[in-house]
């Protein structure tokens, strides 16, 4: 695993994003794995080195998350910024496609991009998202999200991401690990999220409501496979049975896991292993 930054450009000057990278520096099959909304790259850790002999993998910290820099203006924490701070990503590669694994705000970015024209992605993986998101589902996220707390010691820390976090049955090592990246230890010896609390300013501008992203889906043409936990209140049963009966799309869910599956198990990862590598 490499660490690497770029500049990103955004409405108060040039910004830095941080990505981890794997695999052959020089290989023309590049994957992109884009995260959660408070989430960041290191969520992709364990895919990535089961790919990482197939693909150079690489696995940003959208900015306001991880490593990345947070944004002056907060308004800023948008799609059209993150599309564009892909993009920038995307051109560094220098390939000329991509496939893509998008963990719900990184699937709606994955969405966005494969919309377009020309786009550089031919083959996707969309996580726990779809092209109708409900309104209860936003309104559970924006009970957390844009809190600031501190917590006296790192297993205060994991308990608090458990609590939020339906992602299923993990080891206790595994939640430790997935909490490690998101965190950061201050002088006092407390610890804090390193994601901006102003992302939350941005998500809950406006009344929050149901989002219907159809005319979105409805332009995606790449092969795609969608994957759900069974539990999930973010991508409805009848959101993703209607996608996949969409051409050169397919489906799978994943049993006692909510919103969203991380990609931590063996069955998780290979579903897809096997739609990426056919």
């Amino acid at each position: 695993m490499r660490h690497c930054f770029y500049s990103g450009l955004s409405t108060a000057g040039f910004h830095r994003v941080h990505y981890t990278e794997w695999g052959e520096t020089d290989n023309p099959r590049v994957l992109i794995c884009a995260h959660g909304l408070t989430r960041c790259g290191r969520d992709f850790d364990t895919l990535a080195k089961s790919l990482q002999s197939h693909y150079r993998v690489i696995c940003p910290d959208v900015a306001g998350r991880g490593e990345s820099d947070w944004f002056a203006n907060k308004s800023d924490y948008n799609y059209a910024q993150y599309m564009a701070d892909m993009t920038a990503l995307l051109a560094r590669t220098n390939v000329d496609t991509v496939h893509w694994v998008g963990t719900s705000m990184g699937g709606i970015i994955g969405m966005l991009l494969a919309s377009h024209a020309k786009t550089p992605i031919t083959r996707m993986v969309i996580n726990d998202v779809g092209a109708f998101i409900p309104k209860a589902s936003l309104e559970r996220i924006s009970m957390y999200l844009g809190a600031s707390p501190r917590f006296s010691d790192f297993e205060s820390v994991v308990m608090a991401v458990r609590a939020v976090s339906p992602f299923g049955e993990m080891s206790d090592e595994t939640w430790r690990e997935l909490t490690i990246p998101l965190v950061k230890q201050l002088p006092d010896g407390s610890w804090q999220f390193r994601y901006d609390p102003g992302i939350g300013d941005a998500f809950k501008l406006g009344a929050i409501q149901d989002v219907d992203l159809s005319a979105v889906w409805d332009k995606v043409v790449c092969p795609v496979l969608i994957t759900r936990g069974m539990d999930s209140d973010l991508l409805l049963k009848t959101t993703f049975d209607s996608m996949c009966r969409k051409s050169a799309v397919r489906g799978v869910e994943f049993a006692n896991v909510g919103h969203a599956p991380m990609f931590q198990e063996a069955s998780q990862i290979e579903a897809v292993r096997a739609f990426l590598l056919e």
